[in-house]
């Protein structure tokens, strides 16, 4: 892989592709791709998105959440905020209780590395899908 903004199904970015998402697939529109790097201590995870994949809304409870993008063009949206575009290289630290989405851009794949921050009673509270014209509208 020579351009990491550059993602190709067989490469999934830095950490390989992985498996299709199955577990999590009725929380996002499109198919994904999990890599689970660690469960020891702190969860890490390699997700890659394919081109429009986005997960539906949803809120990580006490313990937030970061993202490090590694390829490709994605966003990032909190709720009641402007969608934020993602690239390699960008740091998304996501607090508490914060209702969000990310996903891939319509044409490009996206890949980044989600770290669960370890908290007493941490979950994950799934929502409704991201609304399909307002994810269209995005360039």
């Amino acid at each position: 892989m020579n351009d990491t903004t550059d993602i190709t199904p067989s490469q999934g970015g830095l950490f390989g592709l992985g498996a299709p998402n199955d577990a999590y697939a009725r929380y996002f529109d499109g198919q994904s791709y999990l890599h689970m790097l660690t469960t020891d201590r702190v969860v890490t995870a390699n997700v890659t998105f394919e081109p429009g994949c986005r997960n539906h809304w949803h809120i990580h409870h006490k313990g937030g959440q970061i993202l490090l993008v590694t390829a490709g063009r994605g966003y990032y949206q909190e709720w009641g905020k402007a969608a934020r575009e993602l690239h390699a290289g960008d740091v998304v630290n996501i607090p508490p209780d914060v209702k969000h989405w990310h996903g891939a851009a319509k044409d490009c794949w996206f890949s980044h590395v989600a770290i669960e921050v370890p908290a007493d009673g941490a979950s994950t509270e799934w929502c409704e899908p991201v609304d399909g014209e307002e994810y269209d509208a995005l360039l």
